[in-house]
């Protein structure tokens, strides 16, 4: 009962939710609806007022007939011929078969005689009955004068008195029959009429449903792209006009994406060309620095190389010469007359000295600045490791850390690169991160061919969106991007700066 029930309520939902439906289906309802609700409409009235008409003819049948009875069996009634009062109910129950039973009764409503249909029909619930009543007129054979002349006593011309009763059934089965054959042609003709009009409903609500469903599915192809569809205008009327329409709306989007199509392929030309030039000279500007680079360090190298050779051994001949002129200067110094100036000369011979040993060390230190020796005699991994220790020696209130992994020979061109790159962001972190900490990591990957350096430190930090790169930061840029590799910087106010650079072992051609 409750599957019942909520397959019922299903059904109502799907109903009441009609603006859901197809077109087809709402032309199909408001199409064959009408034509349903007249037809059953008609059908239950013409049904019921068949019953109707039927039962007013018997009921009015019946009065006339006890009527007529009632009338007629008086005389006889009154004489006791119970014969001619059965042989006249046979008579009219056989003029009309929808009489069931006729009975004559007596005044004690006690039958005396009846007749019955010999068909087999029902008789009905309700009869109808009648008195038979006695007719009685006086006459007054008598005149005061004696005459011949008859009156009717006026006050006493008619008195009835009831013989009995007459009461009729009567039986509706042979007019419903009747009836009911009718109605079977009514309701045939019906029938065919509602099934006629629902042909000519469905005929036409697919003339109206193929053609909107063949403009919904070519409005989905143009949707999804297809520009070049065409529908055939098979109707005229809105429909054709509607399909005229698709056309025109397919044919204009078509020219659109045409010509967009165009545009954009020629745009697309220009721009695979000025990335193609961009590439182009992203490369060349790779090879100019890289080549800078390289003039640099070789100048760098040329200078150190005149420094040390030249202006070092010139030193030490003044070095040299000032300590023979301090010791001339002392043994001079025994002549008491010259004491005092021989005094000056050997103290003035000895600042010389001094000054140049120190100009000796200073060109030292330029020297390995330049072009550390230190690089060629331990690698790349000695070479960064001397700086660092150098770093934690001169700078107490930062030490840096260092950690290498794998065989470091490479190129020399790009071991004086990454030793450059490391040195520049120890430089930055000494002149702006104010780090108490620095890790410094180089790895190197055979397998891929890359050489990995990682540089942190846990100072202040920047924001990286609203400060922009100074010299230090993009100069360290520019080396990785000359030999095509990776660089990355990492950082947040008061949490360090990380910096990951890979580095292409395989020469730059």
């Amino acid at each position: 009962m409750t599957s019942n029930r909520i397959t019922q309520l299903g059904i109502l939902a799907r109903l009441l939710q009609w603006r859901s439906w197809s077109i087809r289906t709402r032309l199909m309802v408001i199409a064959i609806f009408p034509v349903v609700y007249l037809f059953f409409s008609l059908i239950s009235y013409s049904y019921y007022a068949r019953l109707k008409e039927v039962e007013e003819e018997l009921h009015a049948r019946a009065i006339t007939i006890t009527t007529a009875l009632a009338d007629g069996v008086e005389y006889n009634i009154v004489a006791g011929n119970m014969q001619a009062i059965k042989q006249m109910m046979y008579s009219v129950i056989q003029t009309d078969r929808n009489i069931y039973r006729i009975a004559i009764l007596d005044t004690n409503k006690k039958e005396l005689s009846h007749v019955e249909n010999a068909g087999q029909a029902k008789p009905e619930k309700n009869y109808v009955e009648l008195p038979i009543k006695r007719h009685m007129v006086w006459v007054n054979l008598h005149t005061d004068d004696h005459g011949s002349v008859v009156q009717l006593d006026s006050a006493k011309s008619r008195s009835q008195t009831i013989l009995g009763y007459v009461r009729v059934t009567m039986t509706k089965s042979y007019l419903l029959s009747q009836q009911r054959h009718r109605f079977s042609i009514e309701l045939l003709m019906s029938m065919l009429a509602l099934s006629v009009s629902a042909c000519l409903a469905w005929y036409l609500s697919k003339g109206l449903s193929q053609p909107l469903h063949r403009a919904i599915n070519a409005l989905r192809d143009i949707s999804a792209g297809q520009t070049a569809t065409q529908i055939v205008v098979s109707d005229g009327g809105e429909i054709g006009m509607l399909q005229n329409s698709i056309n025109d709306m397919a044919n204009n989007l078509h020219q659109s994406q045409t010509h967009l199509e165009n545009t954009v392929a020629e745009r697309t030309k220009e721009l695979i060309a000025s990335r193609n030039e961009a590439l182009k000279a992203d490369a060349e500007k790779r090879r100019l620095i890289h080549k800078v680079n390289a003039i640099v360090e070789n100048e760098r190298q040329s200078i150190a190389v005149e420094i040390h050779d030249e202006l070092n051994a010139s030193l030490i001949a003044v070095r040299l010469e000032s300590e023979r002129i301090a010791k001339i200067a002392a043994q001079a110094s025994q002549h008491e007359t010259l004491a005092p100036q021989l005094q000056e000369i050997q103290e003035r011979a000895k600042a010389v000295a001094k000054l140049a040993l120190d100009l000796y060390a200073n060109g030292r230190n330029l020297v390995r600045r330049l072009r550390p020796e230190v690089l060629d005699m331990l690698g790349l991994e000695g070479a960064i490791e001397e700086m660092l220790r150098m770093y934690n020696a001169a700078h107490e209130d930062c030490h840096f850390e260092f950690e290498a992994e794998g065989d470091f020979a490479l190129n020399p061109e790009l071991a004086i690169s990454a030793y450059r790159i490391v040195q520049e962001a120890c430089s930055n972190i000494l002149k702006h991160a104010h780090a108490k900490k620095v890790e410094i990591s180089l790895q190197m990957n055979f397998e891929k061919s890359l050489l990995s350096i990682s540089v942190n430190d846990d100072g202040k930090g920047f924001d990286t969106e609203q400060i922009v790169a100074g010299i230090g930061i993009s100069g360290m840029r520019e080396r990785v991007l000359a030999w095509g590799g990776e660089f990355a910087l990492q950082s947040q106010v008061g949490e360090g700066t990380r910096i990951f650079i890979q580095l292409p072992v395989e020469s730059m051609k």
